[in-house]
């Protein structure tokens, strides 16, 4: 079906290729599983759902007109606020945005499994350092192409090698590249931190979200082509990277992109709305907000067996 668009209730069009992966495969067998589980949605007793309905209340209205009300229970955002792991090196990090101006961070992370080419690395660190903006970037090595080590963690990068000659030092003071992994829910907690680029997965978006974090979106694999969709075209708390469904995105694009979140006025809308999104979840988990008390509603039906 290439991009021709998906319609379904309460969410914006969806692109067929930007569905879940292996729902574009019809001999995977995730893509009976889907099907299978789809089907017996309306069998649950309850459905437990880590959004709150002030982020996504097309969606959420969608549901209770057609499908399952009493049952769902819209609990979110449930997120953690605190990595436990700060001692691999998070420290670090953490040190170097302390010395940072408020707002004037951008963050670049992909998730646990979320690879580039080393000729990607190589366009990012151009863009990057044209744009003139500070940057804090979690690097991780490139994939092998072994097709037997792809469920093995890939090395620790060697920076040096797979970056651009010189770009370490250019950059010193302005950027820090991180080695593998860094305390995310941390760091976008952190007063310097203003803005994001995402692979948006579900936890990394209420992460942002939960802290008022405005979103490049670079969705990589999986099902984050689709939240791309939902993120951009319907809660409008992120810009899309063009090309990301390219084999590479150029440096002009991540410079031009970068300093679009940090400098211009649009960036400045997007922050606010990310704004009033942070303040519409802290008031969903609050006191009387929609989501403690469904919560509540959910532990009390539970203890009643009903």
């Amino acid at each position: 079906m290439g991009s021709n668009p998906l319609h379904f209730p309460g969410i914006p069009p969806i692109p067929a290729d930007h569905m879940p992966v292996p729902m574009l495969d019809r001999d995977d067998p995730v893509y009976e599983g889907f099907l299978y589980f789809s089907k017996r949605l309306k069998e649950a007793g309850r459905y437990i759902i880590n959004t709150f309905e002030d982020l996504q209340p097309r969606a959420v209205a969608a549901i209770s007109d057609g499908a399952l009300p009493p049952n769902y229970f819209c609990i979110g955002p449930l997120i953690q606020s605190r990595d436990r792991e700060s001692s691999r090196g998070g420290s670090e990090c953490l040190a170097w945005l302390d010395a940072q101006p408020k707002k004037s961070v951008v963050f670049l992370c992909f998730g646990s499994v979320g690879l580039f080419s080393s000729e990607q690395l190589k366009e990012m660190a151009v863009g990057l350092e044209r744009s003139g903006q500070r940057f804090l970037w979690v690097v991780r090595s490139p994939p092998s192409g072994d097709p037997d080590k792809l469920l093995e963690a890939p090395p620790e990068p060697d920076l040096e090698r797979i970056l651009p000659e010189g770009f370490l030092e250019r950059t010193k003071g302005r950027g820090l590249v991180v080695k593998s992994w860094a305390p995310q829910a941390e760091v976008l907690e952190h007063g310097s931190v203003g803005g994001f680029v995402t692979h948006c997965g579900w936890n990394s978006t209420l992460e942002a979200i939960v802290n008022g974090v405005p979103m490049v979106a670079w969705p990589m694999y999986a099902e984050q082509w689709m939240y791309k969709v939902f993120l951009v075209e319907e809660m409008k708390l992120a810009v899309p990277m063009e090309g990301y469904d390219n084999d590479i995105v150029g440096a002009e694009e991540v410079e031009r992109k970068v300093r679009w979140l940090m400098e211009s006025e649009g960036g400045v809308e997007l922050r606010a709305r990310t704004e009033r999104a942070k303040e519409r979840a802290a008031a969903s988990l609050a006191e009387g907000g929609k989501s403690k008390v469904a919560l509540l509603e959910l532990v009390e039906r539970m203890k009643r067996g009903i």
